[in-house]
């Protein structure tokens, strides 16, 4: 197995989440600072691109170039035409909790992840130990159309998070966090999904913020630990790297692909982060340049 270490690029980030190589920058959301920025790929010259008040989460681009994000406590996703600002789909009733990270394919039909039900609380009432003994609800990921149209509600996802598109377009694999492990689907012309399979079940891997390499294999933040993992289809760990506090979220960028951004922060509790920048932007050297999506 391949180990890497990592170099921090940028701190006084909150809770930095869904970071996305767009346009030779480092796109990325930041829960708390309540906004999408922008960096340079050496952590320079960080930009906010536009104000999200109500928590900002997973990012993609449509066919046509307006940036989508999802606004996380209401349950909104939000379209970005230059400055104009819509609202491009309401999940709410989709949603048990938060909605979460997101995918946008190449064709434009986006997938959407939600928490499904109040982690923050459920960890202070009874603790990892408990949520384990007793698993909590599950939830739905949401397919919308190129115009905000819920097309498909796929049911019973423990906790949809981190979300990758095959460079073919043909497979959608997703992060259920609650269950430790990577699932796939077909997807199909009109945007929907089908025949549900385990690409990879992990021990104790909170599967968050990931991202496609050249080789097939998925780069993935263990929301449990300082790591990111390497993971082959059937759950193979190829690779890992050690960051400095614990990693939620990883993107293959950079001018060849092979720049590993990762963000990090002592905690997702937002009893505890919410009031300070404490995150990082921390970066590592691989060997396999990104593919697919985001």
């Amino acid at each position: 197995m391949l180990t890497y270490s990592t170099r921090v690029i940028s701190e006084g980030l909150s809770f930095g989440e869904a970071p996305r190589w767009h346009d030779e920058r480092l796109w990325f959301s930041d829960f708390y600072r309540h906004g999408v920025f922008s960096i340079d790929a050496d952590g320079a010259n960080e930009r906010l691109e536009h104000v999200v008040d109500n928590q900002p989460s997973g990012l993609g681009w449509l066919p046509n170039g307006d940036l989508l994000c999802v606004s996380s406590t209401d349950h909104r996703v939000l379209r970005f035409r230059g400055n104009a600002r819509t609202e491009f789909a309401d999940i709410s009733e989709y949603c048990g909790f938060w909605a979460n990270d997101m995918v946008v394919s190449h064709t434009g039909y986006s997938y959407v992840g939600n928490f499904g039900f109040d982690l923050d609380t459920m960890l202070a009432d009874i603790g990892v130990e408990g949520m384990l003994a007793t698993p909590p609800p599950t939830t739905n990921l949401v397919v919308l159309n190129q115009d905000g149209d819920v097309i498909q509600s796929v049911p019973d996802m423990a906790f949809p998070n981190g979300t990758v598109i095959t460079p073919d377009g043909a497979t959608l694999i997703v992060g259920e966090t609650m269950a430790f492990r990577l699932t796939a689907f077909d997807v199909h012309s009109d945007g929907t999904l089908s025949n549900r399979r385990i690409w990879a079940q992990l021990d104790f891997v909170a599967t968050d913020g990931m991202c496609l390499d050249a080789q097939g294999q998925i780069w993935l933040a263990n929301a449990l630990t300082n790591k990111c993992l390497r993971v082959k289809e059937g759950g193979e760990i190829t690779g890992e790297v050690m960051t400095s506090q614990t990693a939620f979220a990883c993107m293959l960028g950079g001018d060849d692909g092979t720049t590993l951004f990762i963000m990090t922060a002592p905690s997702s509790n937002r009893f505890e982060i919410a009031d300070k920048t404490l995150g990082k932007l921390e970066v590592a050297r691989v060997s396999v340049p990104h593919a697919g999506l985001p």
